[in-house]
């Protein structure tokens, strides 16, 4: 039998592979569906939210994926309700030994995506899948499932990235680290880009028009789904999302717009985005199913004795932004106490109250060696010199709610969490900052930021004002790329892997830098 590492060498990159399917009698309509020649499952396939006994598997029918139809989403009239198509579950990756067969739903309702919640198999070990619908069946995916709560577990790679914009590049990123063979993938925010550039692009985006109703959300993930690079990455390892503000519009914060909307008309649009995240998505429908506006996803997930990971919300449940006031004051400004002592409010929040308890909670219950907080934007304070010499902070990222930041950190600390680590996204540069309450104080814990898969930065913007803030250890802004992370009971080695030239759909990639956190010891070295 196969490695399941051999295996994804040699057929990762298959993007079409088909493999005939064995003959299914009585297991619902879709052994029966015709598709004319037309692949349903154009958008590929993913796994996600990996427990012991389990994870989601999702796929979308789009036998016509960037139809601009609003009755037709993915070319399927939604009059023909739900479809129930095949899936099968196997010890190994010829699809040889099947441990589980059935029927899973296609839901009309959300654009006939499926999200499959899969129990009573195995821990900690790999599975492949793959759905069959008539004579079409989807590519071989690989799954695998998580160490029972508290085994020993002696290693585990995973990988994170972030702001990935269609038009400005290709995602040969996401084919490196799909090359590294990950156990499980991170997706901190910004999965696609609901705005259209006309200057400049690599490629278009299809419709030519700004996403802000549910058809053209739907259009927007679809095209992204069928990058090839993109759809290896998820063939090849179980993924955990968030999102961040493109999944919407740039820099809102929970129903307030950047540009002033009314909110019942800004969270109408919310509502349609955040359903569309959800149908292209292998999130938990008992957990994530949307509910009007609202659609919770954060969660937690352990591997073990070795990790415990928080993956949190930063947009959906935060305070308005600090001196929200037209016309300059919607979404990103720069203020100080000075200018907007609203900032420095203690009853503002980043995460929302009840998110907070729930994050506090679970880190000061956890028993696992590392603690790892997945989210969307930096948490670091970073001041940025002003005309005149006056330090400012972002109103959008974790500088625009220091006090929210400030209980998270003093939280951490009074709670002795084992290791705490904090993912981010956003920045399109590479970051490893020490996390402290104030300069003078000892490091709390250690964040790692990575950069854009093409989501480009502006030369030179960020290292004016490094002068400012020592607490920064490391920070690239002109490299695109991912971060890598192995992770043991004794170090975590995080590799920030930069490609050559996101306009090269053949792009390199390379290690630009790697860092090392001991067991232990708070802070990240050079490696």
């Amino acid at each position: 039998m196969l490695a399941r590492r051999s295996f994804l060498r040699m057929v990762g990159g298959s993007a079409g592979l088909l493999v005939a399917a064995p003959a299914l009698v009585g297991l619902g309509a879709g052994a029966h569906s015709r598709w004319a020649g037309r692949d349903p499952f154009s958008l590929g396939v993913a796994s996600g939210s990996p427990a012991s006994d389990g994870f989601v598997l999702w796929t979308r029918l789009a036998p016509d994926p960037l139809s601009a139809d609003p009755d037709l989403p993915g070319g399927i009239e939604m009059a023909r309700g739900d479809i129930d198509i095949i899936y099968e579950i196997a010890t190994d990756p010829a699809m040889r030994e099947i441990v589980r067969r059935g029927t899973a739903t296609a839901e009309a309702a959300f654009a006939h995506s499926v999200h499959l919640e899969v129990g009573g198999l195995a821990s900690n070990r790999p599975y492949w899948y793959r759905f069959t619908s008539g004579e079409a069946s989807s590519r071989i995916g690989c799954a695998r499932t998580a160490p029972a709560a508290g085994a020993p577990l002696d290693q585990l790679r995973f990988g994170f990235v972030s702001c990935s914009n269609y038009e400005e590049g290709y995602f040969s990123a996401y084919r490196h680290l799909a090359d590294e063979n990950p156990d499980l993938v991170f997706f901190l925010g910004d999965y696609i880009y609901e705005y259209v550039n006309p200057y400049d692009r690599v490629r278009a985006h299809s419709d030519e028009v700004e996403a802000r109703t549910l058809p053209t959300y739907r259009n927007r993930y679809a095209q992204y789904r069928l990058d090839a690079d993109l759809q290896r990455l998820h063939a090849v390892a179980p993924s955990l999302v968030t999102w961040d503000d493109h999944e919407i519009q740039n820099d809102y914060g929970g129903e307030w717009s950047e540009n002033f909307d009314e909110p019942d008309v800004f969270l109408e649009r919310r509502s349609a985005g955040y359903r569309a995240f959800y149908e292209h998505m292998p999130l938990r429908p008992s957990l994530s199913r949307p509910k009007g506006e609202r659609m919770r996803i954060y969660d937690r997930f352990a591997y073990g004795d070795l990790a415990e990971f928080s993956l949190i919300d930063g947009r959906q449940y935060r305070s308005r932004a600090a001196c929200y006031i037209p016309p300059d004051g919607g979404g990103f400004h720069m203020e100080n106490d000075e200018s907007c002592p609203e900032r420095r409010d203690r009853t503002r929040t980043m995460l929302g109250m009840p998110q907070e308890a729930w994050l506090y909670k679970g880190l000061a219950q956890s028993k696992t060696r590392w603690n790892v907080i997945a989210q969307n934007m930096m948490m670091a304070e970073f001041a940025e010199e002003q005309k005149g010499g006056d330090l400012r902070f972002s109103t959008d990222d974790w500088n625009g709610y220091p006090e929210s930041r400030a209980r998270l950190l003093r939280q951490i600390e009074k709670s002795r969490v084992a290791n705490p680590v904090v993912l981010s996204g956003d920045m399109h540069s590479f970051w490893t900052n020490d996390l402290k309450l104030d300069p003078a104080a000892p490091v709390i814990a250690t964040e790692f930021i990575t950069s854009s898969i093409t989501s480009g930065c502006a030369p030179d913007y960020y290292e004016r004002h490094l002068q400012h803030n020592p607490h920064v250890r490391f920070m690239e802004s002109q490299k695109r790329g991912y971060a890598s992370v192995d992770l043991t009971p004794e170090r975590m080695t995080t590799r920030y892997q930069a490609v050559s030239d996101v306009h090269d759909p053949n792009a390199t990639v390379a290690t630009l830098e790697t860092f090392v956190i001991e067991n232990g010891r708070a802070g990240a070295v050079g490696a």
